[in-house]
């Protein structure tokens, strides 16, 4: 077993064992185990940034044995500089959230618990399939945890929120699966990415699989206007689903784009382009506005999600290395700092049980210590200098200006909106006197909570300050995409 199987099915054999072993008069060994299960699951992954060769474009850490021996599907896993990151990200997430849902949840602990470990597994597994087989079975698998999350342990509608969830992400996925039954055909009986990548399909192939890829990842993303279920999933899930929600599982739709869209059809990736240009522009400028008239934190958090979304896939589909790198380097931010904004959310509504904007006013006064956090990653929300809000939309500004000075104009209205609807929303929730009694009861935050802001905070200004190990490790696998996306693969 490899280092990537160690990644992917480490973290999932913990949750089996919570599964098998946990009881809630257990809670308490539970959440310890599940601790231990996340962190080993974090561990597993730091040798692959030791090992990494950042010189070349090839696949690493390869493991590859017969799967499906009728259908030729393997078992092909590998990871590239577009996917290296994703691997100790989502793993490093799954640490914060079982740590930061230590006391909120009290029900089902193991099975709570259990879900995120099974799902960051899964996840590491998208994000490091090479067989196109092994790559949907994993991105469907993540389907399952995601909705027992929200419908279990959500809000008041998360039934209709998870069915929500299901139908749309379901209904996108299998257009992807004929297309991938037509590559297997079109090949001669390979799932093999790298067999598909060399093939030459006709235009209306391209075109076909470009649609029934885009159906897939655009709402996974989620993109304008498909993009509406999210606000809704968003407000009935638990913390922990909506920071793992927007951190990692938007991420797995931008990263299909990357890895299927665009270098397995790219003459019609690039006859594509303005309409993938067009409905990111719209998700960067009209979302963000929908954003500022919000009255629940997580919907204003989570319309502020497809909106930085926006600026991942307008990197994308501009074609050059400063675009895709701003993209990719926009992706892990986000993970960072959305993660920290849901989180944050979280911490306030376990004291008031209450999201509304109107329920609070003058936090400050009484949580001192959390009003700086907050400030900080609302700050990073804006896209603040130093921070890592800051570099992947920058990058992809400027690559947006490189390609068209409109497209790019249009791109930097962002900076001004979300710094409209993020300070807004600080200014109401946690500036001036304080409100009613409920704010004036409130708590600072405790020493585990401290914990969970404080290593997102270092996190996120790390990578504002010294981005270079980021952009280091995907440059050359961006280069040879792009090379990739300039050839005609017509026949």
């Amino acid at each position: 077993m490899g280092l990537l199987s160690l990644a992917i099915w480490t973290p999932i054999a913990f949750g089996v064992l919570l599964l098998a072993l946990g009881r809630d008069e257990h809670a308490r060994a539970v959440r310890w185990l599940a601790l231990v299960g996340a962190l080993v699951g974090l561990a597993v992954t730091l040798p692959l940034y030791q090992g990494f060769d950042n010189g070349t474009a090839a696949a690493q850490f390869v493991e590859k044995v017969l799967w499906i021996e009728r259908f030729n599907v393997n078992y092909h896993l590998g990871l590239d500089g577009l996917s290296f990151w994703f691997v100790p990200l989502t793993a490093f997430i799954t640490v914060i959230v079982v740590i930061a849902s230590w006391e909120s949840i009290t029900e089902r602990v193991n099975q709570y618990m259990a879900a995120f470990l099974i799902l960051s597994g899964l996840m590491i597994g998208v994000f490091s399939a090479l067989d196109g087989m092994l790559f949907y079975v994993f991105f469907e698998a993540t389907l399952i945890p995601m909705y027992l999350i929200i419908g279990i342990w959500g809000g008041p509608n998360k039934i209709y929120a998870a069915f929500k969830f299901f139908l749309y992400t379901l209904l996108g996925s299998l257009l992807m699966l004929i297309a991938l039954i037509y590559l297997y055909v079109q090949s001669g009986g390979s799932f093999d990415l790298k067999t598909w990548y060399a093939m030459p399909l006709s235009a209306s192939a391209q075109t076909f699989l470009f649609f029934a890829f885009f159906a897939a990842f655009a709402v996974k993303v989620p993109m304008w206007p498909v993009h509406t279920w999210l606000p809704d999933v968003h407000v009935e899930a638990p913390t922990g689903g909506s920071a793992v929600l927007a951190a990692i599982m938007l991420k797995l739709g931008a990263y299909g784009f990357l890895r299927f869209s665009m270098p397995i059809a790219p003459d019609a990736a690039r006859e594509w382009a303005w309409l993938m240009i067009a409905l990111s522009l719209v998700a960067v400028i009209y979302v963000a506005m929908v954003a500022l008239v919000q009255k629940d934190m997580k919907k204003l958090v989570a319309y502020s999600s497809v909106a930085h979304m926006g600026f991942v896939t307008l990197g994308f589909f501009i074609f050059n290395d400063l675009g895709v790198s701003g993209g990719l380097v926009q992706m892990i931010a986000h993970g960072f700092v959305s993660g920290a904004m849901f989180l944050s959310i979280g911490v306030l509504y376990d004291r008031v049980h209450s999201r509304e904007i109107a329920a609070y006013g003058g936090v400050v006064n009484t949580m001192p210590k959390f009003a700086a956090f907050a400030l900080f990653f609302a700050m990073a929300n804006c896209g603040l200098p130093a921070t890592a809000g800051f570099v992947g939309e920058w990058m992809v500004i400027l690559g947006a200006v490189k390609f068209n000075f409109w497209i790019g104009l249009g791109a930097a209205t962002a900076l001004i909106f979300g710094a409209s609807y993020t300070l807004w929303m600080y200014k109401r929730v946690y500036l001036g006197p304080i409100a009613n009694d409920n704010v004036r009861g409130l708590t600072d935050l405790n020493a585990r909570e401290f914990l969970v802001m404080a290593v997102l905070a270092v996190a996120v200004l790390y990578m504002g300050v010294y981005p270079k190990p980021f952009t280091d490790v995907m440059d050359v696998s961006v280069a040879q995409l792009l090379q990739q996306v300039a050839l005609s693969k017509l026949p």
